[in-house]
């Protein structure tokens, strides 16, 4: 089995905890995932299988999107509301204050990572630190923030829901503590669910429950995606059996020589690469100088 499944992951799984559930159904043990969800969040989490297993690094930075709830007035050691309450706040927001403050917010910022995450400062995972009470100094990352609107705020409960369009590498989590902040007061993350990752929404999702149905009736290939959904962005181009050889062989294709789309092409640029049957083979991408596609992963041989 060789491809992609959209899954609506649960509440109260990691990430691995999918692929493992994953991995019995499909009984495959290559089987990967495309970014990792926290346990408590929802949504959309790519399942890569098979061969689609080694298209992990080279996806696209498409934006992720999500709605967050969040609540006012507290601040948590984790962020969001799995953790110990570790600072509560009088000061409350007002509708309007909250706004202005997303203004703050949008486009190019820098964020500072949370102490409960996965990133490794001096060789060390952060959560590890956190967990032994260790607070160390973070540098800010730039991340973009492309969209981030204010669903619906209750002023009386201090809680609300946000929409947010962002990069990879954005931790929503930091985001509300740092527009509770702007507003002059606390905030923490009372739930995540990812509606968009990888082009893919929520709406295409499907979940546990229906792959273990589908898998108990031997139908798990009917929510199954090609492995070359994951690059719809990229430009394609299609290559004769002489040229297909070669590319599955790891050698490059003279630009000159192929059927290249009517696009000005730049250093570095990807390219998803089919056979002469329409089969997709891997992904290339462009050497000006030598004026060809050059190898980049075969994913299948046509």
């Amino acid at each position: 089995m060789n491809g992609v499944i959209i899954l609506d992951k649960p509440a109260g799984f990691t990430s691995f905890d999918a692929v493992a559930v994953m991995r019995g159904l499909a009984r495959e043990k290559k089987i990967g995932h495309t970014g990792t969800l926290d346990p408590m969040a929802t949504g959309v989490l790519p399942l890569l299988i098979g061969r689609a297993a080694k298209a992990a690094d080279l996806l696209p930075d498409t934006d992720k999107e999500y709605m967050a709830g969040f609540r006012l007035g507290e601040r948590f050691d984790t962020g969001d509301v799995t953790g110990k309450i570790i600072e509560t706040s009088h000061a409350r927001a007002s509708e309007g204050e909250l706004l202005r403050a997303l203004e703050r917010f949008r486009g190019d910022i820098m964020q500072t990572p949370p102490m409960y995450s996965a990133v490794s400062v001096g060789g060390q995972r952060l959560y590890k630190l956190a967990r032994q009470g260790i607070e160390i100094e973070r540098e800010p990352r730039p991340v973009h923030i492309g969209r981030l609107e204010l669903v619906s705020f209750d002023e009386k409960e201090q809680r609300g829901t946000l929409a947010v369009a962002c990069s990879k590498g954005t931790y929503i989590r930091a985001l509300i503590e740092d527009i509770a902040r702007a507003a002059g007061t606390l905030g923490v993350m009372t739930a995540l669910r990812r509606t968009k990752a990888c082009g893919f929404t929520v709406r295409a999702a499907v979940t546990l429950e229906d792959l273990r149905a589908l898998s108990a009736e031997g139908r798990l290939s009917a929510v199954l995606r090609p492995v070359e959904t994951l690059f719809g962005d990229y430009p394609t181009v299609q290559v004769s059996p002489a040229q297909a050889a070669r590319f599955c062989n790891g050698g490059g294709l003279d630009m000159g020589r192929l059927k290249m789309p009517k696009i000005a092409v730049t250093e570095g640029q990807r390219f998803c690469v089919f056979g002469p049957g329409g089969g997709f083979l891997g992904l290339a991408k462009v050497r000006l100088e030598k004026n060809e596609l050059g190898f980049l992963k075969l994913f299948a041989i046509e």
